[in-house]
């Protein structure tokens, strides 16, 4: 009656004229003996027991994996992290809350234009300047003006680069009066939903517009792995300085550690590397990532414990 025909404790109780408590003891009974055995489709537990090893590892507040399902295209995978994104943004986002956003190909797919969310009347904030030689939807920019819409808030813009040529320069872009207002509103972050980069494709830095032959010598040979917004850090999550970060406007990693929550969408076992690092450095308090690259994570650690 439980099981096939889908009654309530209750209803069977009133039906065949017994307690409630002791069809429960029943039910509980069958399980043990066999008779109900209870069994999970697809990988569900596989899943929850990485994110658990994972949480484990790192004691980060929430890790979320999402399965890869058959040949799935990079496109189709950032898609479906972008969109467990905006869930968990919808989910916690309060009116007193200040939404800092970085850029890039996966937060470039966080808006569904056919969705209509709660408004929050609170302000959207770029983290990072302008970056070079990248798709408009993937401008950080782009995606603030986006998300604001989506949630009827209040869009803050950049108009300077992410790296400028000189320490001069980055000067005096930030106390210029525009985006002196940008710098005081990144202290008002609570939430910042950002990706994490890697320097082990030195090609893609460069191609960004933004780094030279030499900037990427200097980020080797000081043991760089991953960045976000362009702040570098190595394996073990510790900030590298550089003369690159003399010249580039974005929030500091401390920051990220202080705020109510920093979610990083990242995925790619290309990426793993730097996703330890930003983990290790304290910079996430949620992760989202695929089945994939969460379980690399993993190997990785069990092999570096090994060394």
């Amino acid at each position: 009656m439980y099981y096939e025909d889908g009654l309530t404790q209750n209803q069977i109780a009133k039906e065949l004229g017994i307690y409630r408590t002791t069809i429960t003891r029943l039910l509980q009974k069958a399980k043990d003996q066999g008779i109900v055995t209870i069994s999970i489709k697809g990988h569900s537990k596989e899943l929850v027991d990485l994110e658990r090893e994972l949480n484990h590892e790192f004691n980060i507040e929430d890790i979320i994996i999402i399965p890869i399902e058959g040949n799935e295209t990079s496109e189709t995978r950032k898609r479906k992290l972008a969109e467990t994104a905006l869930s968990l943004l919808v989910e916690n986002i309060t009116d007193d809350d200040s939404v800092g956003l970085a850029w890039g190909s996966t937060l470039g797919k966080m808006i569904d234009p056919l969705r209509k969310y709660p408004k929050r009347e609170i302000d959207f904030i770029p983290l990072i300047g302008g970056p070079g030689k990248i798709a408009v939807n993937e401008h950080v920019n782009t995606i603030v003006y986006n998300v604001a819409k989506a949630f009827n808030g209040r869009a803050n813009f950049i108009d300077v680069p992410a790296v400028v040529p000189s320490k001069k320069t980055k000067e005096e872009l930030n106390n210029s009066a525009y985006q002196e207002t940008v710098v005081k509103l990144w202290k008002s972050i609570t939430i910042a939903i950002i990706g994490i980069g890697v320097t082990n494709n030195s090609a893609t830095l460069v191609s960004s517009g933004m780094f030279n032959d030499a900037d990427i010598a200097e980020l080797q040979n000081k043991g760089a792995v991953g960045e976000i917004c362009f702040r570098f850090f190595d394996n073990e999550g510790i900030p590298i300085q550089t003369s690159i970060d003399e010249r580039t406007i974005s929030v500091q990693l401390d920051q990220l550690k202080n705020l109510r929550m920093s979610l990083a969408l990242a995925e790619s076992n290309n990426k793993v590397e730097a996703i330890i690092g930003a983990l290790k450095g304290g910079y996430i308090t949620h992760l989202i990532t695929n089945d994939e690259t969460a379980e690399t994570i993993l190997e990785t650690i069990s092999r570096d414990k090994q060394i």
